[in-house]
């Protein structure tokens, strides 16, 4: 019995070792990721020729001074959770803060997720369905392949006309936006979502107090120069 629980002991130790050595390599590989893009980003030497985009979608005011670029996937569960994280900080700060956000569709079928939100922003229902994809992306944005159809669904559902699905994934600025981004995220290094850059300036070590602290103190420091409008 003893030598049972020894063996047992012994076994749990080396799964327990295992589980923290396999954070450890993702926990390390996730920052020189970071780096990476974070060395490829200081290189650059205007950010905001790449960040900021005439065709991005932009949530909040135009004019904010605080300007927060999403890096962002349909299908990226992080971004999922930090969707209401960044409602609360457009809620607190409604004419400070505006949101840009780039798509980065690294995922399968994100290209098609895609082309609905932005058929959804000419249509004038963007953020509704923005927020209903992410809502029930755990129903449509599977592993083993999305299912996409029930993801056109959750658009018409909140308010995407989808008359022309086949006209949607093929309208040309739609590509174009996608060509574009897909080469800004190439020349900046990104290599996960979200990925945020805070007026100009990647914020590294992030996780969603870090983020809110960030863009709240953006905010406080502007009003304190006058900086608000």
């Amino acid at each position: 019995m003893n030598r049972r629980k020894l063996i047992l002991g012994a076994a749990a130790a080396g799964v327990a070792a295992f589980a923290g050595g396999s954070w450890a390599v993702r926990d390390r590989r996730d920052r020189e990721i970071a780096a990476e893009a974070a060395a490829r980003a200081a290189a650059i030497p205007d950010l905001n020729t790449l960040l900021l985009r005439p065709a991005a979608p932009v949530l909040g005011p135009q004019d904010a001074p605080v300007t927060l670029v999403e890096f962002f996937d349909p299908s990226c569960e992080a971004c999922r959770a930090y969707h209401p994280v960044l409602k609360q900080l457009r809620e607190q700060f409604p004419t400070q803060l505006r949101i840009v956000m780039r798509y980065a569709a690294f995922h399968e079928g994100s290209d098609q997720a895609v082309a609905m939100l932005e058929a959804a922003r000419r249509q004038g229902v963007f953020e509704e369905v923005l927020d209903a994809l992410l809502e029930r992306q755990p129903e449509w944005a599977l592993h083993n392949g999305p299912r996409l159809d029930l993801a056109w669904q959750i658009a018409e559902a909140a308010g995407l006309d989808t008359t022309n699905r086949e006209f949607e994934m093929k309208f040309p600025s739609t590509v174009a936006i996608l060509s574009q981004d897909r080469a800004d995220i190439e020349a900046l290094g990104v290599r996960a979502t979200p990925t945020f850059f805070l007026n100009g300036r990647q914020v590294n070590d992030m996780n969603l107090q870090r983020l809110a602290t960030a863009v709240q103190t953006e905010v406080a420091a502007l009003d304190a120069a006058g900086g608000n409008g």
